[in-house]
Formats: C-alpha cells, sequence, structure tokens
C-alpha cells in the first residue's frame, strides 16, 4: 500500500483508502462533480470525480473503503487526485489500521503517567475532583485514550488528546518550578481538564467530524460543564476554587478571537494558555516537516503567517 504521505505531483494512484468525506457539486459551468476527502493512517487528500456518471465510478458513500484509480496533480499549493475509476471494497481487502490515524506513543504508559501527576495533586478537592473524573469514570477513560485533539492541524490521531494534554501537563509543571507564585495545584488540573470537552466535542474515528454538541458549544462550554457537574458531586467543594478552575478551563485560548469566553485573569489561566498555544503550535509544525520532503524553504504557510524553512538535524 502507498500512504497518501508518499504521494508526489504526478503520481498514479490505484489503491484501497477511507472515504472520509464525500459532497455533490457543480462547476461554474453547471456540470456536476463529485468532491472527496480519502484517508489513511498518514493524513487525507482531497479527491475530485469530474465525471459521477462515468461507468468506471461505482455508488459509496462516506465511511465506505474504496479503491481509487486516477492521478496525482498539485492544484494551488496542495495535492489533489483527480479520480478516474472507483471500487467499493468489501470487509477483508483491507486492514483498517492502515486507515485510522494512531498516536506513535503507549497509550496505557501515556494515561499512567497522568495518573501519576494526579497522585501529587496536594489539595483534597482537586484531587477528588481529578479522580472522579479520569480514574472513576471508566467510560470516560476509555473515550479520552481513544480522542483526537483536533479535526486537524494537530494531534488530530488516536491517542492524540491524551499525547497533547500529557505535555501540557509537563509544561505547566515546569512553569511551577520556574515562577514558584502559581499554584501547582490549581494549574495542574486546569491543565489535565482543559480539553477535556473534545471528547464531546469530537466524535470517535473514523469521522472525527464536530458533534452537535461540538457545533453549537464547542469544547471549551462542553469542558465547564463537565467540571461542574463533577465538582456539584463533592461535598465542600469551595466554590471560589471551582470557579478558579473554570476560569483557567474558559480562559485556555487566551484572546475573544481564538474562542476564549474569557481572557486570563489570575496567573494560573495565563500559564495555561501559554502552555496550550505551545504544545500545539510546536507539534503542528513538527506534523508538518513530517509530512514533507523537501529541504530548505516550504513556502507561505497561512497558520503562521511565515515563510517557513526546514532546518537540518545534525
Amino acid at each position: 500500500m502507498k500512504y497518501i504521505k508518499d504521494y508526489r505531483d504526478g503520481d498514479r494512484v490505484f489503491d484501497i483508502y477511507l472515504c472520509k468525506h464525500k459532497q455533490s457539486a457543480v462547476t461554474k459551468n453547471g456540470k456536476p462533480y463529485e468532491n472527496v476527502i480519502l484517508q489513511d493512517k498518514t493524513g487525507t487528500i482531497d479527491a475530485k470525480i469530474w465525471d459521477p456518471n462515468s461507468a468506471g465510478i461505482c455508488e459509496f458513500d462516506a465511511l465506505d473503503y474504496i479503491e481509487v484509480y486516477g492521478d496525482v496533480n498539485a492544484f494551488q499549493g496542495a495535492l489533489q487526485i483527480s479520480v478516474k475509476r472507483t471500487r467499493k471494497c468489501e470487509e477483508g481487502e483491507y486492514d483498517p489500521t492502515d486507515y485510522l490515524p494512531v498516536t506513535t506513543k503507549n497509550i496505557e504508559e501515556m494515561y499512567k503517567e497522568l495518573g501519576g501527576y494526579i497522585g501529587s495533586i496536594k489539595n483534597q478537592y482537586l484531587r477528588t475532583l481529578l479522580e472522579a473524573i479520569f480514574i472513576q469514570d471508566t467510560e470516560f477513560a476509555g473515550i479520552f485514550k481513544k480522542s483526537s485533539a483536533a479535526k486537524s492541524v494537530h494531534h488530530g490521531f488516536i491517542g492524540g488528546l491524551l499525547e497533547h494534554t500529557l505535555s501540557i501537563v509537563k509544561l505547566c509543571d515546569y512553569y511551577c518550578t520556574a515562577y514558584p507564585l502559581l499554584n501547582r495545584d490549581l494549574l495542574l488540573t486546569a491543565a489535565m481538564c482543559h480539553d477535556i470537552g473534545k471528547t464531546k466535542e469530537l466524535s470517535a474515528f473514523p469521522e472525527n467530524d464536530y458533534t452537535e454538541d461540538g457545533q453549537l458549544l464547542g469544547h471549551i462550554v462542553i469542558g465547564v460543564e463537565m467540571v461542574g457537574e463533577k465538582v456539584r458531586q463533592i461535598p465542600g467543594f469551595p466554590p471560589l476554587l471551582a470557579a478558579e478552575v473554570k476560569h483557567c478551563i474558559l480562559a485556555h485560548h487566551g484572546e475573544y478571537e481564538y474562542g476564549s469566553p474569557k481572557k486570563p485573569a489570575i496567573m494560573e489561566a495565563m500559564a495555561l494558555n501559554f502552555a496550550d498555544n505551545t504544545d500545539a503550535k510546536m507539534q503542528t509544525f513538527a506534523e508538518l516537516l513530517q509530512s514533507t520532503k523537501e529541504t530548505g524553504w516550504m513556502g507561505y504557510n497561512r497558520l503562521f503567517e511565515s515563510n517557513l524553512r526546514v532546518t537540518k538535524v545534525d
């Protein structure tokens, strides 16, 4: 099997891929065509079926596995496939593990490490809160381990949410040694909880798409609701402490234009925002580098608003 990340302009495609998305459209001249997104574990690629009524194009839907024959072309700086023929595949013709992106790290080991940080929390209310979410709620734990941190951009793979969360916790733990004024218990609790809403914002793989709650509420609001629900089950939980945890979650995107309902008002919220932004940007850059075989300048990137360059590692 040839993986999507290995395709280059001018390549011929003849392999099986997961159809992640399919949508009918019409050209400016009124001719119907199909927009398709194909996926394997290395990523996705846009595909166009310019003649959907051709005898070589079979009927298929999103989330079907299809054999694709076509050509790879560069269009507006990105690769896309011009599809000539398709065939819907039956179970047994493909290995699902080839099509679902998964973290390269050990999920159970990462979760055990996260549990170690939970055990290091001294405040009894915050530790009880974390145990209620990550240890006692086994259904949530199972979903959390398999969730992605995003539909795209960064950590968009199985185990991505856990990997991202653990990285944030480690960064925040370092901040606490560098800036002793930070309340470690509060900051690490907020770090572990800041993206738990993504377990309900995004559907499970292979869809990994926004749910109704994800579209209407978003993971920040959902996460605050999840924390509030657990807090109400803990007798005597200090209201101000609960508000501080929620504030950190509400402010972790830092700016209103980035989706934060609040801007950081306490030091811990600011530290969480910096840690979240650092890990997201560094992982995004790393994924860009992993997806290219180019050397030197890669061209302008809209997310970073800069012309990016590949550096050599000695």
